[in-house]
């Protein structure tokens, strides 16, 4: 069995990434409060009344919205985000069938898609879905 060793000059890459990417966040920063901190901020009710596509605002943006709505949306990330999941494994599973791990991985998919639906019977059997109940 070979043993993968990692340098500290094998992430000069990644930390060249992350320098340059804090760079470019504190340049930004800078930039924008350099332009923008010199002139005088006048604010007017002209000035802070939401304008959207010309039509005029009516009623109030805080109104509440049903709980069901972010559940549901919740509930479709959370599901989504695990079926992100299956594809990887999928594209690989060929590879590990042929190095002889592909009934461990069958195997490990298996729990995965069993926990998966468990949640699925929960979340339905809560009744979460159904959009007629208060």
């Amino acid at each position: 069995m070979m043993l993968l060793t990692s340098l500290p000059s094998d992430f000069a890459p990644v930390f060249v990434q992350f320098l340059a990417a804090m760079g470019f966040i504190v340049m930004t920063m800078l930039a924008t409060h350099l332009l923008t901190g010199t002139r005088k901020k006048t604010s007017t009710a002209r000035k802070e009344d939401p304008w959207e596509c010309g039509i005029p605002v009516y009623g109030d943006a805080r109104t509440p919205i049903s709980v069901k709505y972010f559940l549901t949306a919740i509930l479709f990330v959370l599901f989504d985000v695990e079926i992100i999941f299956m594809y990887p494994w999928a594209v690989n599973f060929i590879k590990f069938k042929q190095d002889g791990l592909g009934m461990l991985m069958f195997g490990e998919m298996i729990v995965f898609m069993v926990l998966l639906l468990a949640g699925f019977y929960y979340v339905i059997k809560k009744g979460v879905l159904k959009w007629d109940q208060d």
